[in-house]
């Protein structure tokens, strides 16, 4: 069985990831001058919160498809560590988090119930 609370946590940060890549390279490629500047600077302040989230949704997904609690956590405490390098968007971290770190509760409950119903047969 799979966590749906997980699920709901990968969609979000994978949504998150894909909106910060789109707002943020997208619009580099279009500004010009100081404008440029500017987003370089922004962007450079922002990779780590973006490379931890990336990072965290692909643990997320990996413990959703093969169903690993210790993948969830390992997500959660990196979107823990992306908010914690960009606080700025912490709007956006913490829930994405605290939604991870109930995924990864719940995935571990789900595991513990099917080795006890597989080692009571």
């Amino acid at each position: 069985m799979r966590s749906k609370v997980l699920c709901v946590s990968n969609i979000l940060s994978t949504a998150y990831v894909i909106y910060l890549m789109f707002y943020f390279f997208g619009s580099t490629s279009s500004a010009s001058g100081t404008e440029a500047i500017g987003y370089a600077i922004a962007g450079a302040l922002l990779m780590p919160h973006i490379i931890m989230f990336l990072i965290g949704t692909v643990f997320g997904w990996l413990g959703f498809f093969i169903k690993k609690s210790w993948a969830a956590l390992t997500s959660a405490i990196l979107y823990a560590v992306g908010t914690l390098f960009f606080p700025a968007y912490f709007m956006f971290g913490v829930p994405i988090l605290t939604i991870g770190f109930i995924g990864f509760s719940k995935q571990r409950k789900l595991n513990s119930q099917v080795k006890a119903e597989t080692a009571g047969n």
